[in-house]
């Protein structure tokens, strides 16, 4: 007869340890080795990557003898749009 630590009562089982969650696979790991020795077209690639989501970023600065004149930033989100995603403004519609 196993007792506890007061008493003679029975030790009662805590709750079992959570699992470890196996770690996820990087999916630009997962979309090389899918592709690694075969040929992707152009329309392939793209559809990829609208499907998830691409974000843009760039800086261009023209300037002459050292002096900047005219600075552009640009950041662009581009993702394929279709009828399963609300829309993100009021009422629903389009601007």
């Amino acid at each position: 007869m196993t007792g506890g630590p007061a008493g003679g009562e029975p030790r009662q089982a805590g709750p079992a340890p959570a699992p470890v969650p196996e770690p996820r696979p990087d999916p630009v790991e997962e979309y090389r080795d899918a592709v690694r020795g075969r040929e992707v077209s152009l329309v392939d690639l793209l559809d990829r990557l609208l499907g998830t989501g691409v974000v843009v970023s760039g800086s261009l600065t023209l300037g002459i003898a050292g002096v900047d004149l005219v600075r552009v930033d640009l950041r662009a989100l581009l993702s394929s749009v279709h009828d399963g995603v609300p829309s993100p403004w009021r009422g629903g519609g389009p601007l």
